[in-house]
């Protein structure tokens, strides 16, 4: 049975998931040069839907789309585009020539963005065609125009007009369209503006109305009232009498008012609000009014237009800034996987312990369990993670690898959890920890068990309630993450000695799988060198067709306390040297007895066959450690971790002697 999994399509999902949420966006995602031609460097493929030219116009022309702007434009841009490198961000509207040969207006949105690692600055923005939006501002512009001539009210529309259209922010333009209505219209006592939120209509401003009454009408449930009538059929709603029309909600008739006039305000063809004008005089609006107050209702919804256009473009600017780092925080982390080298690409076997375990994969994969992997150094337990990592519903996320021993103990909490800017010295910026990079998909915690029992409390509480904090961060942050922990130690010891808390044992060890070494599965054994050797092969410029007998003879009687990692190294080694077409394993390679008595190798301790195997490759290396050449090099393992086990072994090179 064979499970690949690999970084590369991970990758590829990532970019393609980049794309459909760039293309879902209503507008055009673009990328420039901040200095020189200030040519095109990225363009969402919504480029087309908005101008009917494909990107690579754009991109293979850097004068093509100056060339298309209206000519009474151009100047303006160019102010404009030197604001958003020295001030680091610009808004403009222009025209520009689309496909069909007519100027289209455009809303240009665009920030300044520093490079990574000091590279170049780049502009990115949105591109959103608001050519309808202008069309009915002209045409409600003319409209205005004919009616402020004809009743004299020029003065009061221009001062409404002013205030509503002060500002981009939602809640400004109904605070600022109460008080200007209030403080300009006669016969006027109180104003509210209700917007939809959630099928509730809530009071978001008002003036001239008690305190008392705004708490008892702040949310409106109930669809009987002259506010939810608007709002249900989007036509204006005139209370000349309220002693005589009864459709006046009975709390705001108890205030006194006698009249009223109630415009919906709509967006997006959709009514969101009401404006209820409340006057304590019978009929106190004349068609004149109700004109001129429609016309300012007009106007409103065009500054709630623009408002809501505003914040509906800043939400997904820090969307597309939001999923960028996350994208390129991914790739870099995807993109060194595809760099490590793994032992192998595939599970290879034939062994009865190896079909138990790939039993148990297939059987756990389909959950969101935790895995406990059990084995020894070289067995694979790494690859038994893979599995089931890319069997699992989590396999379009990442699988993200933590090797505890290889993290100083001062950086275990940052690795796994990340840190905020300042939280200590050297941290000048905020990192993400591999928790939060696995958001969604996959954890890996190799040798979990060499962590310090301060970081084991930590991570135990991330298991419990999928919560953590940044290191030198106060927001408590959730992640959905999948945890597969892999050991090579004996864990039951550590925690009767105090080395490994229990309670994180016990949460760990949901599903164990333990995965068999090589010596257990010697039936496995040609299968895997007959693979190594068909890899390495080529590699090496041999053309090796065949295993010697006495080479599988001394492999398979040989106590393998590496485990797979060392008999592909060895095999690598014999396919350089062997001299024809046969692979053949010379003494010297495996050095150790490859013939034991029966029981002899359970007369040794794991820790004695380790220690041996690591003292042996340091000989062979010189005692170097690091580099191409090195021990960590040929065991497959990282320095660190090598220096770790040393440690535990007690190997001083002074002091060395092979058994």
């Amino acid at each position: 049975m064979a499970v690949n999994h690999t970084s590369e399509k991970a990758l590829a999902e990532i970019e393609l998931r980049q794309s459909l949420i760039l293309s879902s966006v209503p507008m055009a995602v673009y990328a420039t040069r901040a200095y020189g031609d200030m040519g095109a460097i990225y363009l969402s493929e919504n480029i087309k839907k908005v101008t009917g030219f494909e990107p690579s116009r754009f991109l293979e022309d850097t004068k093509f789309w100056h060339s298309r702007v209206h000519p009474e434009d151009k100047e303006k841009i160019i102010d404009d585009v030197e604001q958003v490198v020295s001030k680091g961000s610009f808004e403009i509207e222009y025209r520009w020539k689309c496909s069909d040969d007519t100027y289209h207006w455009f809303l240009d949105r665009a920030v300044l963005i520093n490079g990574g690692d000091g590279g170049p600055r780049e502009i990115v923005g949105t591109w959103l065609d608001i050519t309808e939006r202008k069309i009915a501002e002209q045409a409600l512009k003319e409209s205005n125009e004919k009616l402020i001539k004809k009743n004299g009210y020029e003065e009061i529309v221009t001062t409404v007009l002013k205030s509503v259209h002060g500002s981009l922010k939602f809640q400004d333009v109904l605070d600022n369209a109460a008080r200007t209505l209030s403080k300009n219209l006669q016969k006027v006592y109180a104003i509210e503006i209700y917007i939809l939120e959630n099928e509730h209509a809530v009071l978001k401003s008002h003036t001239g109305v008690p305190d008392n009454y705004v708490r008892r009408v702040r949310v409106l449930d109930g669809p009987e009232c002259h506010t939810w009538t608007v709002l249900n059929f989007g036509e204006p709603l005139y209370i000349k009498d309220s002693d005589i029309d009864t459709r006046m909600s009975p709390v705001t008739k108890r205030l006194g008012v006698m009249s009223s006039l109630s415009m919906p305000v709509n967006y997006k063809e959709k009514t969101i609000g009401c404006i209820n004008i409340y006057s304590m005089e019978k009929e106190a609006f004349d068609h004149d009014e109700i004109d001129l107050l429609e016309i300012i209702t007009r106007q409103i919804e065009v500054a709630t237009s623009n408002a809501k256009q505003a914040s509906e473009l800043e939400q997904a600017l820090q969307e597309v800034s939001k999923l960028k780092k996350r994208f390129e925080t991914e790739s870099v982390y995807l993109k060194e996987e595809i760099k490590t080298e793994h032992n192998f690409d595939e599970i290879i076997g034939a062994s009865t312990s190896l079909g138990e375990v790939l039993d148990k994969v297939e059987k756990v994969a389909g959950t969101d369990a935790t895995v406990l992997i059990r084995g020894e150094t070289g067995t694979g337990k790494e690859l038994i993670a893979r599995s089931i990592h890319s069997l699992s519903k989590r396999s379009t996320r990442p699988l993200v690898k933590v090797n505890c021993p290889a993290i100083p103990a001062g950086l275990i909490e940052s690795e796994l959890f990340g840190h905020e800017k300042g939280a200590f010295t050297g941290a000048l910026t905020k990192k993400l920890g591999k928790f939060e990079l696995a958001d969604g998909g996959t954890i890996m915690l190799d040798e979990l068990g060499d962590l310090p029992l301060d970081s084991q409390a930590k991570l135990l509480r991330v298991l419990q309630e999928k919560e953590f904090e940044r290191v030198g961060g106060t927001k408590t942050l959730s992640v959905n993450v999948r945890v597969i922990a892999a050991t090579n130690r004996d864990l039951e010891k550590a925690v009767e000695e105090g080395k490994f808390r229990a309670d994180l044992y016990y949460r760990l060890n949901v599903f164990p799988i333990s995965v068999p070494a090589l010596r257990d599965r010697k039936e496995d054994i040609e299968l895997l060198a007959g693979y190594f050797m068909q890899k390495y092969s080529s590699q090496v410029g041999k053309n090796l067709k065949d295993i010697d007998k006495e080479t599988l003879k001394k492999l398979k009687n040989y106590s393998w306390p590496g485990n797979i990692r060392e008999l592909e190294n060895i095999v690598e080694r014999a396919a350089i040297l062997s001299p024809g077409e046969t692979l053949e394993v010379s003494e010297n390679l495996i050095s150790a007895p490859v013939e034991r008595e029966a029981g002899a190798i359970g007369a040794l301790r794991l820790e004695d066959l380790e220690r041996d195997h690591i003292i042996r490759i340091l000989d062979q290396t010189s005692w170097q450690v690091h580099g191409e050449k090195g021990a960590a090099k040929v065991l497959g393992i990282n320095p660190n971790t090598l220096r770790t086990r040393m440690s535990k072994l007690g190997i001083k090179k002074k002091t060395v002697q092979l058994i």
